[in-house]
């Protein structure tokens, strides 16, 4: 098998890489930088912005793992539907031209739009998007699944919630700055569905063995659900630290407000998303293929704290 990645020294990219290396599977790495891999192999410079995948980039290549988008980033909103949504379609089309068998893209359960309730929704339980980044995935999903329903190439949709691992990004990042500093405990409320990074490029590996011909959209998690307070927790107890002192939750709302306001985001936004009610249903994928998460935000808490080594 020969796969072409794109996002590939993203979070989740840089780690489906090192999988496929390790399986010693060929693939061509892209990312909009040329920055290099872990392992120092340098990536193809694309600047989708710029224009699409060269056909030649394409040539034997079996499967397109499309994870390169705009994400948790302040951007105009035509620029999140010239990446997240025409940029897809047009890699998309040039991959069935190009003889690709199967086709994958990474959207996010945020293009499901936001929860009516507290239940674990499952993929067909969606509302209007919330954001341009959310209506950039939902968008896309769309039209791939309009445009490819009856193609030879296979689609898969992928729709992961919070992703967590080493080197943790976005609100995971803060909550171990503040698990770091020893602030005292959260309060409870919320929970969140999550998937490890590692398991989620696990199922990116298999899918190819997996999925039967026609378009497929599937939500990723660890079958878990967990507040604020857990992962706290787990990550203070990662850290070697205990204590029971709870920090009351006007001050959480102060400290999320300040984080607003530093990633210039909506009022509300960051204490939402660290205390609010998003659960998700894996039933769908896990029983239309073998892929089993196999890590818990409790076994990898350990590499969350673990700091990174500095290259020489």
């Amino acid at each position: 098998m020969k796969a072409l990645v794109t996002g590939a020294t993203g979070y989740i990219g840089s780690e489906l890489c090192r999988q496929l290396s390790a399986a010693g599977l060929a693939f061509v790495p892209l990312s909009a930088g040329g920055g290099t891999l872990a392992g120092g192999r340098a990536t193809l410079s694309v600047d989708f912005r710029q224009g699409a995948v060269a056909a030649e980039l394409l040539e034997g290549v079996d499967v397109v793992y499309h994870l390169a988008g705009i994400a948790h980033q302040q951007a105009p909103a035509q620029l999140y539907a010239e990446i997240n949504y025409r940029a897809t379609l047009a890699l998309a089309s040039a991959a069935e031209r190009a003889g690709v068998r199967l086709f994958v893209f990474l959207s996010s359960v945020k293009a499901m739009g936001p929860a009516a309730g507290c239940a674990a929704r499952q993929e067909s339980e969606v509302a209007t998007p919330v954001g341009a980044y959310a209506l950039s995935k939902w968008r896309a999903e769309c039209a791939l699944r309009e445009q490819f329903a009856g193609s030879a190439m296979t689609v898969v949709i992928l729709r992961p919630a919070l992703v967590y691992g080493p080197c943790p990004r976005g609100n995971l990042q803060w909550l171990l700055r503040a698990a770091r500093w020893g602030l005292p405990l959260p309060p409870e409320g919320g929970a969140r569905s999550m998937v490890s990074n590692q398991d989620l490029a696990e199922l990116l590996l298999l899918l190819p063995q997996e999925v039967q011909q026609g378009v497929h959209t599937w939500i990723i998690t660890d079958g878990e659900a967990y507040t604020t307070r857990q992962v706290y927790v787990l990550l203070r107890e990662a850290l070697g630290r205990s204590g029971e002192r709870q920090l009351p939750a006007w001050c959480w709302r102060v400290l999320a407000a300040v984080l607003d306001i530093l990633r210039r985001q909506p009022p509300g936004s960051s204490f939402g998303k660290l205390f609010g009610a998003e659960r998700y249903d894996n039933h769908a994928l896990l029983r239309e293929t073998r892929w089993r998460p196999r890590q818990t935000l409790a076994s990898v808490a350990p590499a969350m704290v673990a700091r990174p080594v500095a290259a020489r």
